[in-house]
């Protein structure tokens, strides 16, 4: 053993395997939801045998029913603190402020959900954010919410005045005539566009979180991809 190698090892650099190269988080099993859970030990999906579907596919479901809203709501807590780059309210605030104005205008759980998951990927995919918000809700709301979520961000732009880039602020006016160009449109004007107010009584998020859960827990709708 060189003098080198034997300084690299004792401070810990030089070549290392591929196991003391690994991120030391990942060399702990991640937990199971419930400690009389099992793990498959198979390093790839390939290597799944009809037994080892069968033990995933059977903790599967309470998995999902356990977590998916829970980790949904984590998402939009990710950014309760976060700064703006303007707004005199964070995205955070935003969403809560439109599922509220959602709520106090009557209308029903799914919407108010949908009004507080609208912009959850406004900061993180700012550019595809509605489709975001639309894949993440798609198998369990209606088609129109669908629609609306895809499209919204195109309908705000009705309401960009004097905005200094060049916008077509009459986009959306390609989809005149759909059935649910209205309800987008109102959407946009009544809980969008106009959720962004300092001061505003928003409702607490725990009036939402039940109605989150209870969307999850629906049976999801196939979706057809082309």
């Amino acid at each position: 053993m060189t003098d080198q190698v034997a300084h690299d090892q004792k401070n810990g650099s030089g070549p290392r395997s591929a196991d003391d190269r690994r991120d030391p988080d990942t060399k702990a099993r991640a937990a199971l939801l419930y400690p009389d859970w099992r793990y498959i030990e198979q390093p790839a999906l390939e290597d799944y045998r009809a037994a080892d579907w069968a033990l995933l596919n059977g903790q599967k479901p309470t998995y999902f029913a356990d977590q998916q809203a829970k980790q949904a709501l984590e998402l939009l807590f990710a950014s309760k603190d976060a700064p703006t780059y303007g707004y005199e309210i964070n995205n955070y605030q935003h969403c809560l402020q439109s599922a509220t104005m959602a709520l106090r205008d009557g209308h029903d759980e799914e919407t108010q959900v949908v009004a507080l998951f609208h912009d959850i990927g406004f900061i993180v995919c700012p550019n595809s954010h509605g489709e975001f918000s639309a894949a993440l809700l798609a198998p369990y709301i209606s088609e129109a919410n669908h629609w609306m979520l895809v499209r919204h961000a195109i309908f705000q732009q009705r309401h960009f005045n004097e905005y200094p880039d060049p916008v077509d602020r009459n986009e959306c006016e390609r989809w005149r005539g759909h059935p649910h160009f209205d309800w987008t449109g109102h959407f946009v004007e009544k809980y969008d566009q106009n959720a962004i107010q300092i001061g505003y009584d928003n409702a607490p998020i725990e009036v939402f979180e039940p109605m989150v859960h209870r969307l999850f827990a629906r049976e999801p709708r196939r979706l057809a991809i082309d």
